[in-house]
């Protein structure tokens, strides 16, 4: 099969309505089942998580003025913290600890103005941002394959499903086709895969309307409004030093794939995924973060403009904000059909994790590059896959951070001596090209 090679649409540039609506469409839906999990876990509404997405996006585009391709969804790091205190003191309460968390955002967004980012250089070498991002796909390969090949059995007991294993299979393979594919359907092989998955799962009879049928067409979600809480703040709002690690990873990511040296702005992302995160809690949703998914898609598609986020935001706030109808719908979508494409995006980001590795020519005849990639990587992935946590107190450390900061201590404790120290350095950091604006 010939591979057709499709044009880079670049984070300033902008496509007309008919390509934007699809293209944002399946951002949306990239992101949805992850960001409605979260509320269904922790009690919230499902409908508000999916709108505050839609806002927090939208703010975090203006933020960071329209410079950075992101999509914020949910956050996994809050659940346990948000049940414990949904169950003790109430949900209202566990939402002053996301409003506070948000704070903690802008803080550490306050203090990364001030110091500057140049610690970034000395921290996050080439071969430890690589390391992170293939944790960063393959640390979500367990989720994704669970989604495809598992279902729940009558005891409760996690079984093999057959069924769902072969449409996750068709909707991989399309999904994979459909990318190699010119024109306007290489440019949401995503969504088309969706749609592909979906038909052959109603055919298969594993599609449930009987919540679509019994939703409203026009309505608002069910809001609730956050009642300060001492304890639920405490418990809640210092895990946001975690999705602190997570975001730098995630934004080193985005820079890693679309050519942009992003570490500058890292103030501005910061901040804007802390705003985002306020007005969620006062909403009555859960955190907000950037999203691996949406990642992914960047890099399969090759299309980064902003304005694709903009209409991907738009629909989340229409959907989950004021038609119940279209939510219901999309949540009717079975596990293995999204699951399909999970495989493809998250292998797509650990990849770009690999290709890192390549063009910043890192020489894994230097031992310290040996071990910082080797322990980085399955600790995290090891982590990730397996579930596993480090509790802290009352907190837990995922696999994901905790391989992170494990690498940067390894990074400046390992000796680098004058025959370690590359010849010709990459040109930009981490690999990513300089700014063009």
């Amino acid at each position: 099969m010939q591979r057709h090679e499709r044009e880079v649409i670049g984070v300033d540039d902008r496509v007309s309505v008919s390509r934007a609506i699809p293209l944002g469409i399946q951002h949306m839906m990239s992101m949805f089942g992850s960001t409605v999990l979260v509320p269904v876990l922790t009690g919230l509404d499902p409908n508000v998580a999916i709108m505050c997405s839609g806002i927090g996006t939208i703010c975090y585009l203006l933020v960071t003025r329209n410079k950075i391709p992101s999509y914020l969804g949910s956050s996994f790091a809050f659940i346990s913290p948000i049940v414990i205190i949904g169950a003790t003191r109430g949900l209202n309460a566990a939402l002053s600890g996301v409003v506070v968390a948000g704070l903690v955002f802008l803080v550490v967004a306050g203090i990364v103005k001030l110091v500057g980012t140049g610690w970034l250089d000395r921290l996050l070498p080439p071969v430890l941002v690589a390391s992170v991002m293939v944790v960063i796909g393959v640390g979500l390969s367990a989720t994704a394959a669970g989604m495809a090949f598992q279902t729940t059995a009558s005891d409760g007991s996690t079984v093999f499903y057959g069924l769902g294993a072969i449409i996750a299979a068709i909707t991989l393979f399309a999904a994979v086709i459909f990318s190699s594919m010119g024109g306007l359907i290489g440019t949401v092989p995503v969504l088309l895969a969706i749609i592909l998955g979906y038909v052959v799962s109603l055919a298969c009879g594993l599609v449930d309307f009987q919540a679509v049928v019994d939703a409203a067409w026009v309505g608002l979600p069910t809001f609730q409004h956050p009642v300060w809480d001492w304890g639920a703040i405490a418990l809640i709002g210092p895990v946001a030093l975690v999705v602190v690690i997570e975001h730098i990873g995630h934004l080193l990511a985005v820079g890693e794939i679309v050519g942009k040296d992003y570490r500058p702005m890292l103030p501005r992302s910061l901040a804007g995924d802390g705003i985002s995160t306020v007005i969620s809690g006062f909403l009555g949703g859960p955190p907000t973060t950037t999203y691996a998914e949406n990642i992914g898609v960047m890099s399969v598609t090759r299309v980064y403009s902003t304005q694709v986020f903009w209409y991907a935001a738009g629909f989340a706030l229409i959907v989950g904000g004021f038609c119940p109808k279209l939510s219901a719908l999309i949540r009717s979508i079975p596990s293995p059909v999204m699951g399909g494409v999970s495989l493809l995006l998250f292998g797509l980001i650990a990849s770009n994790g690999l290709r890192m590795f390549v063009t910043n020519k890192v020489d894994f005849g230097v031992n310290r590059n040996l071990m910082i990639a080797s322990v980085v990587i399955i600790l995290g992935v090891g982590m990730e896959t397996s579930g596993i946590s480090i509790p802290i107190g009352q907190y837990a450390l995922p696999g994901m951070a905790t391989s992170t900061l494990v690498g940067i201590v390894m990074n400046l404790v390992l000796p680098m001596s004058s025959a370690d120290r590359p010849s010709e350095p990459a040109e930009g950091n981490a690999g990513a090209a300089k700014p063009k604006d």
